[in-house]
């Protein structure tokens, strides 16, 4: 569980960041999941960007997304959410102490 203060050094951080996929008509599935978790692995904070079509609210797939795949909910922001989850392999984001 991460603080309000760490949360805010990661939305700083997410600010300068490109949404590196799309969650659109097709929804969550096995596949969106394994592509997602693969991402955090390598870069630890990710932006996505929940398309119209989707039906889904950004918050609802922001929160599904965190649980099932074990990271932090970072922020959702209009149609973009942002998620943070430390690499196992190779951590690059050195989180604030409280």
């Amino acid at each position: 569980m991460i603080t309000s203060k760490q949360r805010a050094y990661l939305r700083s951080l997410a600010n300068a960041i490109p949404a590196i996929m799309q969650i659109g008509k097709g929804g969550l599935n096995d596949n969106l999941l394994k592509t997602v978790s693969d991402a955090l692995e390598a870069r630890e904070l990710i932006k996505l960007h929940v398309l119209e079509n989707s039906g889904e609210e950004p918050r609802a797939v922001l929160n599904t997304l965190a649980d099932a795949l074990g990271a932090e909910a970072v922020a959702a922001t209009g149609r973009k959410i942002v998620l943070y989850r430390p690499s196992e392999k190779k951590p690059m984001i050195e989180l604030p102490r409280v």
